[in-house]
This record gives structure tokens, sequence and C-alpha cells, in this order.
């Protein structure tokens, strides 16, 4: 059973990441379009179905697959799970964050621009990035 919750485990972090490295995208793009014109609505379709359809529930498989592989595995007392672990709060607050954004999309406040968004696009990538060298190095 071990092998099927880390097959689910690791297509529920492939789901989360790409909603998580889209999202900002749309943002950017949002950002240009006139509130209340077809294009913003548009958008806020898309950043709200992406949100709830996709990324918050790739969040949650991600969360309760991996505590169970830490649990079944005994890595608790791992220090590079510590290393993880720290890196995906990050991320989940990332997350936090994001969907703030959709709410003030949703309600035409937004006050943040294309580069804020551009930047916080990278910030999912350097999480991941951490995430898969604590993984699979193991390097303490």
């Amino acid at each position: 059973m071990y092998e099927w919750i880390k097959a689910l485990h690791v297509i529920a972090v492939i789901s989360w990441m790409a909603g998580m490295l889209y999202l900002p995208r749309l943002f950017v793009y949002h950002c240009d379009a006139e509130a209340g014109s077809k294009q913003s609505e548009t958008f806020k379709v898309m950043e709200r179905r992406l949100l709830k359809a996709i990324i918050n529930p790739a969040m949650i498989v991600t969360w309760l697959a991996g505590l169970y592989l830490a649990w079944a595995g005994h890595w608790f007392s791992a220090p590079w799970l510590h290393g993880k672990l720290l890196l995906v709060v990050l991320l989940s607050g990332v997350h936090g964050f994001l969907s703030r954004c959709v709410k003030d999309f949703a309600a035409d406040s937004n006050l943040r621009s294309q580069k804020f968004y551009r930047i916080i696009n990278e910030v999912p990538t350097v999480l991941m990035i951490g995430i898969v060298i604590l993984v699979v190095v193991k390097p303490f």
C-alpha cells in the first residue's frame, strides 16, 4: 500500500505545483484587464476554478498522503524531513496568500502590480527545488 500512496502523493504534488505556477501567471494578465470587463470576469472564473477544483484538493491530498508516508516509513525523526516539512509549510503559506489574491481580484480590489506577480510566481519554484533536493538527496 505504501507504494500506491507514494504514487498518489507524487500525482498530488504535480497537480498542486502546476496550479501554484499557473495561478500567478493568470494574475499577471488579469492586472491588465479593466475591472468589470468581460476579460476580467473570465479571469475571475478561471482563477476561482483553478483554486477550488485543482489547487486546494491537490494540496489536501499532498499533505494527507505525505504525512501517511512519513508515519508509515518512520521518517519523522529524519532531519531531511524536518527541512522538507518547513519548506512545505512555507509553500502552504504561499498557497494561502494566492487564495487571498483570488478573493482580491474577485472583488476588483487588487492593489499589486504585474511585476509583483511575476516575482511571486518564482517562489513556488524555489521552494519546490528545495523540497525535491531534500527528498531525493537527503543531504542530512
